[in-house]
């Protein structure tokens, strides 16, 4: 799959390499967007993380799911169905949500290397 550049100086090959990152997470755990910058090579661009899943095409295998922000939430978006859609393909992986809509990072962030 080729990824798209887009504004702001973000290159296909950045993008390449996050969604590399991004496959690697296996299902019924969770990565923050910084963990993902991070492990890609891009520490501190958490936001660019959130672009590159943003411009997957329909026909992608990329578990972008998976990907919630360092609260242990599903991100806003500007469509509340994407949420209830990224919710619900998560908890198909039995990944649990408390009262408040958290993950309990503790319980089912992925660690590399440690998982399986």
């Amino acid at each position: 799959m080729r990824a798209r550049s887009r504004p702001g100086g973000e290159s296909s090959a950045a993008y390449v390499s996050i969604y590399e990152v991004v496959r690697g997470i296996p299902p019924g755990r969770v990565a923050t967007y910084g963990q993902i910058a991070e492990l890609a090579g891009f520490p501190g661009q958490a936001r660019m993380v959130g672009y590159a899943l943003h411009a997957l095409g329909e026909d992608h295998t990329v578990p972008w799911q998976r990907v919630i922000n360092a609260r242990g939430e599903i991100s806003r978006r500007g469509d509340r169905e994407w949420e209830r859609f990224q919710r619900t393909l998560l908890e198909e992986e039995a990944v649990s949500f408390n009262t408040s809509g958290r993950v309990d990072l503790q319980k089912y962030r992925w660690r590399p290397g440690s998982d399986p």
